[in-house]
């Protein structure tokens, strides 16, 4: 600074003073400022993740939320019936090796080739680097005149339809976007490798209870609802074993606690054939199908041979004496997708992995104790239902396959109902295996239902293409085919079961009655009724059909939105998630993306020994077709009710800006979480920081492990793992 020199030194030095001392007040001004930041955010970590990430909370002060607390719900980025904020336009890169590169690479999802060092979910790094975090990020803020356009992907909600997407900081969101093409970093991404927090260290795990009542460790909320299923007028279409869920102000804040003497699951491959006795502490089976072999107990262990009511020398000859019977059936080359109804344990769906066949498995809830629990604990994809009154919670032309094996199922009852819903899910083309009784018994019942069944089998216009009896085991089985076209159908003398009305959705699914109507295949240019590509080819490449929609539900257009969800997941999956997060993938056998968009997040695993089931939130836009055509299974879901599995069913849980667009409280979805969550699984979230900071503090609650917190402006990833802790007091 220059100073008159007509001044006098006591002037001068006055002035000095004043200079001097407004420094030092700025100075520390900057400090204090400085400081005021979490500390767990000063440092980046030494791996790579998305942007949407934020510091973490975890400190002995914050808030902790009990049993009966209920925190507020943060703002939502979207509103039922719209796209989310995902899009394709943004990246941050690092290179934790050589040097940091932030660029760009494509029209839409911008890439960075990194390779960070890989960690085990047991030892957390503890190394910082100052470079930054990388991945990249499909969150795009799309407008309502973006929406509008989207017409083709609807939503299986009815309160959303005509909602516009709510974009709450269009600005903030259009500045975040912009920084990120560029080659330079304006604001520096934050994260933190955390390491896990010593056992008491913190005094914020004491406002929590066990639930207490009988059968609390196997608790499913919405099929264990006694005051619900009391008062239902009739059980004769077994609505007792549907979903009846309770309020959310009804529903249990307690935790659901562990069978004594849990331990870690028996991993995959070896899983399909043991698991330990006192994760699934239930008995029942063994002796109820002794003769069946469906379950042996050997000392600490149940053991599955690989038998069934039908498949009495394996499930693997079964289904290999099935591809003999019909050999365009093709299993993991043009049959891929499968839905086995009436279960069992699942060995069908378990040994058909060897054939690269994915199968839906579902039983109901029953006196068959625990069938679809064994499954999920062995690793098999399946969950609690029954074919009641309700649709089954898939779009139409889905599955490529429709087995039953003696399922208990009386498909010549009710004019053939059930099989009229078999229709409506089953590909166009695709088979009905059947293998029961009635197929090769000569009892007079079971002729009658034999006779009774096929009539109705060709009402439906479907063609018996063998009926066999296998000379090793003495198991009869039929294979029906459904019509490639309507012609067969437009042919029928007597239009019984009549078509369904044009106003009738045939992908509407959730909470929706069946019907004993037939909707016609679709036809015309972007119909959902050609065969998708033999697999493997099929989960990389857009179903034709695609070609015809106008919008994809990021706003491009669809076959290019989805070849950029697909590029960007693989990028994310092989750069980040895989080496990146402290997961130790050799531990993860079941997973659920709870908000699925076009099942990217699973096609980029495909190569990993693990299955993917695929949620489509019901208030999101419809892509569960597409995820199917794809060769992956999923469903349907309202992330306001707890979902139909047992607890501890899964080992990898991925939320991706989940949370933000419910529209009901998150601290029950993240309780639901904790119950579905096998102790040592992890959770991944991506979402907005006002979101998840409170997800944070719940999770802290819960004895939950926060691994990793990454932030970038205004949005998260959060990593974190669940632990076998459970309060000591009980709730009842």
């Amino acid at each position: 600074m220059r100073f008159p020199k007509h001044r006098s030194d006591k002037e001068t030095l006055s002035v000095y003073y004043m200079v001097g001392g407004a420094g030092f007040i700025a100075l520390l001004l900057i400090v204090l400022w400085e400081n005021s930041a979490p500390p767990e955010i000063a440092e980046p970590a030494p791996a790579k993740f998305n942007q949407n990430g934020r510091s973490s909370t975890n400190n002995p002060g914050s808030k902790v939320w009990n049993s009966t607390q209920v925190p507020e719900k943060p703002p939502s980025n979207a509103v039922d019936g719209g796209p989310d904020n995902k899009g394709k336009d943004e990246t941050f890169a690092e290179d934790t090796k050589d040097d940091l590169k932030v660029g760009q690479n494509g029209q839409q999802a911008q890439k960075a080739d990194v390779s960070p060092e890989s960690t085990e979910s047991e030892q957390v790094p503890k190394e910082k680097t100052d470079e930054l975090p990388e991945e990249i990020s499909t969150q795009a803020e799309l407008t309502s005149e973006t929406k509008e356009e989207t017409s083709n992907f609807e939503t299986q909600g009815t309160e959303s339809k005509d909602e516009e997407l709510v974009i709450q900081n269009e600005e903030a969101a259009k500045g975040f976007i912009d920084s990120s093409s560029d080659t330079s970093v304006e604001t520096e991404p934050k994260s933190t490798l955390k390491e896990p927090a010593v056992e008491g260290e913190e005094d914020v795990h004491d406002m929590w209870e066990l639930c207490a009542w009988e059968g609390a460790q196997d608790y499913i909320p919405c099929l264990d609802n006694l005051k619900a299923i009391e008062a239902l007028p009739s059980t004769k279409h077994f609505q007792h074993r549907e979903r009846h869920c309770p309020s959310e102000e009804d529903l249990p804040k307690c935790l659901v606690p562990l069978p004594k003497g849990y331990k870690k699951p028996i991993q995959w491959i070896l899983s399909r054939d043991q698991i330990w006795l006192k994760n699934v502490p239930h008995t029942g089976l063994v002796s109820y199908k002794k003769d069946q072999n469906w379950v042996k107990q050997e000392e600490d262990k149940f053991i599955f041979p690989g038998g069934g009511t039908q498949f009495k020398i394996g499930a693997l000859h079964y289904i290999e004496f099935i591809q003999e019977m019909v050999p365009s059936i093709a299993w993991g080359k043009r049959t891929r997708v499968v839905l086995d109804v009436g279960c069992g344990v699942a060995s069908f769906g378990g040994y058909l992995f060897d054939k690269d066949v994915i199968t839906m498995s579902f039983a109901p809830k029953d006196e068959h104790e625990a069938q679809v629990q064994f499954a999920l604990e062995r690793g098999i994809p399946a969950f609690s239902a029954v074919m009641g009154t309700q649709r089954l919670v898939f779009p139409s032309n889905a599955f490529d396959a429709v087995h039953c094996a003696s399922c208990r199922v009386s498909w010549h009852a009710e004019g053939g109902i059930l099989l009229v819903e078999l229709n409506r899910v089953l590909r166009p083309g695709g088979f009905f295996i059947w293998s029961a009784t009635p197929v090769y018994s000569s009892s007079d019942e079971d002729k009658k239902i034999w006779t009774d069944t096929l009539t109705i089998v060709q009402r439906l216009s479907w063609s018996l293409l063998v009926k066999r009896q296998d000379p090793q085991t003495g198991v009869g089985v039929v294979v029906f085919q459904k019509p490639e076209d309507n012609e067969l159908y437009d042919l029928r003398e007597v239009l019984e079961p009549p078509y369904c009305e044009e106003d009738d959705k045939p992908d509407a699914a959730w909470y929706v009655p069946m019907k004993a109507c037939i909707h016609r295949i679709p036809t015309g240019e972007g119909a959902r009724s050609k065969w998708p590509r033999e697999w493997p080819l099929r989960v990389e490449f857009a179903p034709s059909w695609l070609t015809g929609s106008k919008k994809g539900i990021y706003g491009s257009p669809a076959v290019q939105d989805y070849e950029s969800d697909t590029a960007h997941w693989m990028h994310v999956i092989q750069k980040s998630y895989l080496e990146g997060v402290g997961l130790n993938w050799s531990t993860i056998r079941n997973v659920m993306d709870m908000k699925a968009g076009y099942g990217g997040f699973a096609a980029a695993l495909i190569t990993q020994q693990l299955w993917v089931m695929n949620i489509v939130p019901v208030n999101e836009p419809d892509t569960l077709p597409i995820i199917f055509d794809r060769g992956l299974i999923g469903m349907y879901h309202d992330w306001c009710e707890p979902h139909s599995t047992y607890p501890r069913s899964y080992d990898l849980l991925h939320a991706d800006h989940l949370l933000s667009t419910i529209k009901c409280n998150d601290f029950n979805l993240v309780l639901e979480m904790d119950r579905i969550l096998r102790p040592e699984g992890w959770a991944i979230f991506r979402d907005r920081v006002t979101t998840l900071g409170k997800v944070e503090e719940i999770l802290q609650s819960l004895h939950w492990k926060v691994v990793l917190s990454y932030t970038q402006e205004n949005e998260q990833l959060l990593v974190a793992q669940k632990t076998f802790w459970r309060p000591e007091g009980s709730s009842r």
